[in-house]
């Protein structure tokens, strides 16, 4: 289900049928440098991945995180959306891109579709997190007009993460 289109892009639900996409991007060294390990490294891993996580939250919530990709060429470039977390009161921009599509601006141009969804849906008060040493992130979530607003921890004993904050 399509959700949202820019510029360039079309950000829709992810589905079961984006595995190889998802095995993809979820074990590049970046996503697991900076995400973390989610555990998919098969097309039934990733099908699993999409039940448990976008589509419940589709369904909970009435948001997730998207596929984002290439609006002419429909080639799938990463995911965008909103996430309820533990430990968060608010939900939470996240992010992430296959390498070919990093500096291109799709990050930011997703982000800012994502934000309009956001105000449509009634949101006025986004968070994110990053690690420190993930200064592209950081960049990115002040130009998307993000604040600084401390750390957080989101898991016992896991080190902290810088916490930002968009209010609408």
């Amino acid at each position: 289900m399509q959700v949202l289109v820019t510029e360039r892009l079309v950000l829709r639900h992810l589905e079961e049928g984006d595995g190889a996409f998802l095995v993809d991007l979820l074990n590049q060294p970046s996503f697991l440098r900076y995400i973390g390990d989610k555990k998919v490294r098969t097309e039934a891993d990733a099908a699993r991945y999409v039940r448990e996580g976008p589509q419940a939250s589709y369904d909970r919530h009435g948001f997730g995180l998207y596929l984002v990709e290439e609006r002419e060429t429909q080639v799938p470039l990463g995911i965008c959306g909103l996430v309820r977390r533990e430990g968060l009161d608010h939900p939470d921009l996240g992010y992430a891109f296959l390498p070919g599509a990093e500096g291109k601006g799709y990050a930011l141009e997703a982000g800012r579709g994502v934000l309009d969804h956001a105000r449509a849906l009634g949101l006025s008060r986004l968070l994110a997190v990053v690690t420190p040493d993930n200064e592209r992130s950081r960049r990115l979530l002040e130009k998307l007009g993000f604040l600084r607003e401390g750390t957080v921890s989101l898991v016992p004993g896991e080190p902290q993460l810088e916490l930002y904050r968009r209010d609408d």
